[in-house]
């Protein structure tokens, strides 16, 4: 029974958990208040809400099993799984090919024994006390990691399992993150390089444009790619086992910041731009010809521009953050948000 329940709230979604918490407060007012509405009849409401509850879920998995998906893909962050689902719908394939998606930046963060409770709390605490992220977003975050764990451990056994992961420490992080989850599972598993992909097929002497992540493009440009590779070559076990191995070796690295570099992941110190951060600010101010506070938005912005990395703009803005403590920088306004304040050299 309680597993039933816990299996219940862990495939709710974000709204019907807000709703159904709503509903429980709600009568509690309404029994503190001693409106006419007794302890009694709030318990018969609350246990009527639970089986209506259970068996709307039940009704839903039964329309989910009968939906003919018979291809799962696994992508890393929201954006390119907005893109990858548009591609598919133009290919006829939403009904038939099914994403998971992590909503995550695994180039930052900590990731040490990322697979189990204990790591998913550390990346937790770690992004709570160190980025600006919206509360809600917070809130959220293990429940709905847990339930991506969920997805992919729930995949059928049938289903050929495609990821998408490009040349960046993110996706490849990610990508030897999901094979260990899978390192039980008998399928067919198929790994699309978005880069590659992209210089095969829309390589262009013209334009020099290499993606740095998989968001950056489009989904005509996924539809292409899919249709091209998707009849790719399914991984060995041996090269299952590799990538196995390299992410046992990744998670045991306290390090929280991983870059690409030579076609390998390489955990980095925290403080590994901070002399790019510093040097762009000393740059401004030397083409200002005068030391005025600079829009912290402004400098991230002009970072991310110059490296070749995917990094995010909240771990820049971390960084930005230490440097005012560290005292080199001075700062103006409120550190709330980059576009709060401004900063220039002490």
């Amino acid at each position: 029974m309680f597993d039933d329940m816990k299996g219940t709230i862990n495939q709710l979604e974000e709204k019907e958990l807000k709703s159904l918490l709503l509903q429980v407060f709600l009568r509690m007012q309404v029994v503190e208040e001693r409106k006419g509405y007794s302890e009694q009849q709030f318990f018969l409401d609350i246990k009527k809400t639970y089986n209506d509850l259970l068996k709307y879920k039940k009704n839903q998995a039964s329309v989910e099993e009968h939906t003919q998906f018979h291809t799962t893909h696994i992508v890393f962050g929201d954006s390119p799984a907005g893109s990858l689902k548009i591609a598919l719908n133009k290919l006829g394939l939403n009904q038939h090919d099914k994403i998971i998606t992590f909503s995550d930046l695994f180039s930052i963060g900590s990731i040490w024994n990322l697979h189990d409770s204990q790591g998913i709390n550390k990346r937790y605490e770690w992004l709570r006390t160190h980025l600006n992220i919206d509360d809600e977003v917070l809130f959220n975050y293990e429940e709905r990691f847990n339930r991506t764990l969920l997805d992919i451990e729930q995949i059928p056994s049938y289903h050929p399992i495609i990821i998408w992961a490009g040349e960046n420490a993110h996706e490849q992080t990610g990508l030897r993150f999901v094979l260990y989850l899978l390192k039980g599972k008998i399928n067919n598993i198929f790994i699309i390089n978005t880069n590659e992909a992209n210089k095969s097929h829309f390589n262009r002497i013209d334009i020099d444009f290499m993606p740095l992540n998989m968001g950056e493009l489009s989904s005509e440009q996924l539809k292409k790619i899919y249709e091209h590779e998707k009849n790719g070559h399914a991984l060995t076990q041996t090269e299952r086992k590799a990538f196995e191995q390299q992410w046992e070796q990744l998670c045991e690295n306290k390090e929280v910041l991983r870059i690409w570099e030579s076609s390998k992941i390489m955990s980095v110190p925290e403080t590994f731009f901070d002399g790019f951060i510093i040097n762009t600010v000393e740059k401004s101010h030397q083409k200002k010809k005068h030391n005025d506070f600079i829009k912290t938005a402004r400098i991230i912005g002009e970072v991310l521009g110059h490296l070749n990395q995917y990094i995010g703009d909240q771990f820049i803005e971390y960084r930005v953050r230490r440097l005012i403590v560290d005292g080199i920088f001075d700062m103006e306004g409120v550190p709330k948000a980059m576009r709060y304040y401004s900063i220039k050299m002490k």
